[in-house]
């Protein structure tokens, strides 16, 4: 696969593995969070290993964005497990977050900052010095295609272009794990291109992409493992093509849809309706 990243810019992602390199990225067991009565995620238990490319599927209420808050920090579990390159997210959260890279849903950026502005700012977050957090920033902006835009606030960016700078917050200070909740809704096919060539660069260099995606499509192109959730449990997980066989059965080894095997895995839970006044 061709590189996509500009030569400049490979250092940003050559930084020494933490931990050994037979640990998996992420390892969860037994992983179980409430609101309430309502079990969100029920003894979840994932691997995903280093360098994978990792999509992590589930229709709406599934669960996908209440893992991925535990993964991440944001939200602490109920009961279970957490390691992130071999290290307990709960023992020695500020040691493995600067790790990961995260770019959530609704993104909340600093929208009163410039886009050279908030990188900085994130920059200087995770410890780096101003003369590598401003080289960083720019190279950053480039390759995303912002540097004319290094004046406007990010009030007035369009949702791609918000998307965009969040990617680039979420790799400024070198992750080994990037946590992507739907990278590319509401982005252009140009920017959404763009933003997959960069994650494909990335996983070529051993870092590990984990994202949530309702886009089977790309999930399908793009991911060579896979998890499904279904009501808070895990249905299946493995590499891409293993899964898609294993629920499709019969059917021989990248023959089988993922679309196709989504609906067959989750199912129809209420039968189709026509609206009456369409008759």
């Amino acid at each position: 696969m061709p590189c996509y990243l500009p030569c400049y810019t490979r250092a940003m992602f050559n930084s020494d593995d933490p931990t050994s390199a037979n640990a998996p990225a992420i390892e969860i067991q037994g992983l179980c969070r409430n609101f309430g009565e309502f079990e969100a995620v029920r003894e979840l238990t994932l691997s995903v290993p280093q360098g994978a490319f990792f999509g992590f599927l589930g229709p709406n209420g599934a669960g996908k964005s209440t893992t991925l808050k535990m993964l991440t920090g944001l939200l602490q579990p109920d009961k279970g497990q957490i390691q992130i390159l071999g290290e307990d997210i709960w023992q020695t959260p500020a040691k493995v977050k600067r790790w990961i890279g995260v770019v959530p849903e609704n993104m909340s950026l600093f929208e009163r900052l410039t886009a050279p502005e908030y990188l900085e700012f994130v920059a200087g977050m995770y410890g780096l010095d101003a003369s590598t957090a401003r080289s960083r920033s720019q190279e950053l902006l480039d390759l995303m295609q912002l540097s004319a835009k290094s004046e406007t606030l990010l009030a007035d960016f369009s949702h791609g272009m918000k998307k965009k700078t969040a990617l680039a917050a979420a790799l400024i200070h070198s992750p080994r794990i990037l946590f992507l909740d739907e990278p590319f809704e509401g982005v252009d096919p140009v920017s959404a291109r763009t933003l997959r060539e960069l994650l494909q660069s990335l996983t070529a260099r051993n870092v590990t992409v984990f994202l949530t995606s309702h886009i089977l499509e790309t999930v399908e192109k793009f991911c060579n493992y896979l998890g499904i959730i279904h009501k808070g449990q895990l249905l299946t997980q493995g590499p891409l093509q293993e899964v898609l066989h294993r629920i499709n059965g019969s059917m021989p080894l990248g023959t089988a849809s993922l679309e196709d095997a989504f609906i067959r895995l989750i199912g129809h839970e209420r039968e189709h309706s026509d609206l009456s006044w369409l008759s």
